[in-house]
């Protein structure tokens, strides 16, 4: 049987916590550059922008460390017969 998405969009390819800081860094010189120092409702908004995604990257890592714990905490408990 073949199922068949409901989206008419495609997926978009996810970020990992690197590469979002990356970005944020990114927007934090742009932020920071000459062309935006007369500029400050973008300045304030690249800034903020920034400091978004690099709180994100920081929930997406302890997302996925915590996901890789519970990971191995249950490929334990399957192999002591607990679960």
């Amino acid at each position: 049987m073949v199922t068949h998405d409901s989206t008419s969009t495609s997926p978009a390819p996810q970020m990992g916590p690197a590469e979002m800081k990356a970005l944020a860094a990114r927007l934090k010189a742009r932020a920071e550059s000459v062309l935006l120092r007369h500029q400050p409702e973008q300045h304030r908004d690249l800034t903020t922008a920034a400091s978004l995604i690099e709180q994100l990257a920081d929930l997406a890592a302890e997302v996925l460390s915590s996901a890789a714990v519970i990971d191995r905490l249950s490929r334990l408990l399957r192999i002591a017969g607990g679960a």
